[in-house]
């Protein structure tokens, strides 16, 4: 089988090059803030979706 093969190197301008290694200074956005997370509460209704999922999941397994 025949493969062609691509140069391992990319040939570009020093303009190019130059510009694509210069450092970049980067400022921390101070305005921005970031939503609280509550945290979740275990109830009733989660604890009947997941038996409600199980039991459907096992419906499907029993049919086939």
């Amino acid at each position: 089988m025949r493969h062609d093969v691509m140069p391992s190197f990319v040939q570009m301008e020093p303009e190019v090059l130059k510009s694509l290694l210069t450092e970049v200074k980067e400022t921390v956005a101070k305005e921005v803030v970031m939503p609280v997370k509550t945290k979740s509460t275990f109830r009733v209704v989660d604890n009947w979706n997941i038996l409600k999922q199980s039991r459907s999941a096992s419906n499907r397994v029993r049919r086939y």
